[in-house]
């Protein structure tokens, strides 16, 4: 049975794609961004989420003018799915990048708490793993990067991410509702598989996002499974796709580009760095676009 859901940011690079997906399984989605969404069926409400007030109106109101004819009032609603933020460095100062991605997730869990919404899902994020947007060349602690990795970011980005999982355990502990981080990889477009080339003869150019991807689609899966999935509390799950971004085996891979890391917990032969075994294995996902399906082997 579809949930209501709302979704925070799905005018942007993961939610454009993510949303759709959520509608193909029969749910209803409101968009919440402040540019619009041009997919048919979903209504871009407009709100600044740094705004208490407009976080909770936004949270509180109907979908569409479809709902003014129960004459009941806004509709419940089920899930509340929070991808809306400054996407990285370099686009606003790091002060403005980290207090609108911490108050806006705060604002938004709180309105969620408070109205009764017992779903919520959290988008945080792969620099949280403190490589990514790090100054200089800095190595990670050790292979496979799981949920339980000391996270260590220097950045306003990667930080104001492990800020929101804080506020997310807060509030869960605080309300016993679901709350859900999501550590989302690079977010590669169904386009964008033109770059894997490049990407395989270039190893360095991608240690930052630990030569680990999602795929947009494979992204909007995981969120479908995260509004089914009830019961858990707070949690963190990465959300990357299976393999690593590279055609020789994981192990020989890091040992050449990444001597400084060791490897010290289970990884599979082509396993990702980053380790994806715990949405397969509480969530139940199951890769759709592995890279390997759109770049031929040289």
């Amino acid at each position: 049975m579809g949930r209501r859901i709302i979704f925070t940011g799905g005018s942007g690079k993961a939610g454009r794609h993510v949303v759709p997906y959520l509608l193909q399984q029969g749910h209803e989605v409101l968009n919440v961004d402040l540019a619009p969404l041009d997919h048919p069926g979903v209504n871009t409400l407009t709100a600044d989420l740094t705004d208490s007030g407009e976080a909770f109106n936004a949270l509180s109101m109907h979908f569409g003018f479809e709902g003014l004819g129960t004459g009941k009032g806004p509709a419940p609603v089920d899930a509340v799915v929070h991808f809306a933020a400054v996407p990285r460095i370099l686009i606003r100062p790091d002060n403005a990048t980290f207090a609108a991605n911490t108050v806006s997730t705060y604002n938004v869990i709180e309105a969620a708490v408070k109205l009764g919404i017992r779903k919520i899902i959290i988008a945080s994020s792969e620099t949280t793993y403190g490589v990514c947007f790090a100054e200089g060349d800095k190595d990670y602690h050790s292979f496979p990067l799981t949920e339980d990795y000391d996270v260590d970011p220097m950045d306003s980005y990667g930080l104001s991410k492990v800020a929101n999982e804080k506020t997310a355990r807060a509030f869960a502990m605080r309300s016993g509702s679901d709350i859900y981080a999501l550590r989302i990889g690079n977010v590669i477009e169904p386009h964008e598989y033109d770059k894997f080339p490049g990407f395989i003869a270039d190893p360095p150019s991608r240690k930052r996002n630990a030569w680990s991807y999602i795929d947009a689609r494979d992204l909007g899966q995981i969120v479908h499974r995260c509004v089914e999935k009830d019961g858990l509390g707070f949690q963190v799950f990465n959300a990357v796709n299976d393999t690593i971004t590279a055609w020789e085996p994981t192990r020989t891979f890091l040992e050449r580009w990444a001597p400084g890391t060791p490897i010290k917990g289970e990884i599979g032969e082509y396993d990702a760095p980053i380790s994806n075994r715990k949405i397969r294995e509480v969530l139940g996902f199951r890769e759709e676009h592995d890279w390997r399906k759109y770049i031929p082997k040289p």
